[in-house]
């Protein structure tokens, strides 16, 4: 690299908080030039990441909503655990807070997504996440179905009936299976919804957005009460205020965005594993779609890809209000959740702090950060 584009480079990111434009278009001739990638360091990474999940510093309690959209998504499969993941990213939060999010202002909502498992979501993300899941079709489920004993003209019918059923009244699930087989005049179909404890035949329905948890028949209870709450469903395009439809394609390639201002720098294995658990096909097509916007990076001797965007205040991230914080996180936290178990020990997690972590299964330890 020449000294004038050092120079140049050196001049950009002193003005960088004063020019940001100049900096990107500074980082776009050094592409045009074919210069070194960009060298990056764990320490500033870390500590950017930590920013980026509202770890160090936290938010404050008026701003919770502002937690669940930045790590897109709040992995709830375990309700308990959602609501810890919110408390140690936002101050003071009670965890009324979090259910009048849910079932007064219908701000939040759960549902199945990332590789399948339940997440709490900013409402204005659903259709944006329900788009990009759309994007390949919606069939991924059928084989499935077939197993279970269904036809695919079975399987195409219980998908339409659905959201003719389910409306923004919480309905059982016993009530909304018994529905949708009358509706459909096959009595087997609503066996088999019942039968499927872990919900994997409605996925398809909430994957499509046509459904989503609702309040719970008895939610509010003291947790003493031995009173069993009763889940319910309700139709999230009717149940949520302003719903709007996204182009499938455009939402991947915004989850794609979202995701690296985030988690990255990654690469399309990373995300892969995030979106769906494994593989690197549909991260490679993602990351494809942002074009210009991503730039490789060096991340000591580690090869990944990060938005240009990001890229500056990476460098600029440091450790000195972090490096004396300890943060906690319950179990199924995002902020390990999204890469395996291999690529937080080799990437994620600082040499210091490796020997003190997977004491259990990842699923369930305790994180130092």
């Amino acid at each position: 690299m020449s000294q004038a584009i050092l120079r140049a480079r050196e001049a950009g990111r002193r003005d960088s908080d004063k020019n940001l434009f100049g900096c990107v278009w500074l980082r776009m001739v050094a592409k045009g030039l074919d210069c070194p990638m960009v060298s990056l360091t764990w320490e500033h990474v870390h500590a950017w990441r930590l920013e980026q999940h509202c770890l160090a510093p936290r938010l404050e309690r008026r701003d919770a909503l502002r937690a669940v959209e930045g790590v897109l998504g709040i992995q709830a499969q375990v309700m308990s655990a959602a609501e810890l993941s919110l408390g140690v990213r936002v101050d003071a939060l009670k965890r009324s807070d979090v259910q009048a999010a849910m079932w007064q202002d219908c701000t939040l909502v759960r549902t199945w997504a990332m590789r399948g498992t339940l997440h709490l979501f900013a409402a204005q993300d659903l259709p944006l996440v329900v788009a990009a899941r759309s994007a390949n079709g919606n069939r991924l489920w059928l084989n499935f179905f077939l197993q279970n004993g269904f036809t695919e003209a079975q399987y195409d019918e219980l998908v339409l009936t659905v959201p003719e059923v389910l409306g923004e009244e919480p309905m059982t699930r016993e009530a909304l299976a018994n529905a949708v087989a009358e509706r459909m005049n096959e009595p087997q179909v609503s066996k088999a919804l019942l039968a499927s404890s872990w919900g994997t035949l409605w996925k398809p329905s909430m994957f499509r957005g046509d459904l989503c948890f609702g309040p719970s028949q008895g939610e509010g209870q003291d947790r003493s009460n031995s009173t069993k709450s009763t889940k319910t469903f309700v139709n999230p395009r009717k149940w949520l205020r302003n719903w709007k439809e996204r182009d499938p394609h455009g939402a991947v390639q915004e989850i794609a965005r979202r995701y690296l201002s985030t988690y990255g720098p990654a690469t399309p294995r990373d995300f892969s594993f995030w979106w769906n658990g494994g593989g690197t096909t549909f991260g490679k097509k993602a990351f494809d779609l942002l074009k210009d916007e991503v730039e490789s990076v060096d991340l000591e001797g580690w090869k990944a890809t990060a938005l240009g965007s990001t890229i500056e205040s990476m460098e600029r991230a440091g450790a000195e209000h972090t490096e004396h914080t300890v943060r906690l996180l319950p179990m199924f936290d995002v902020y390990v959740l999204a890469r395996s178990r291999a690529e937080i020990l080799s990437r994620c997690l600082p040499w210091s702090t490796r020997g003190r972590c997977f004491a259990r299964r990842p699923g369930s330890a305790r994180w130092c950060l």
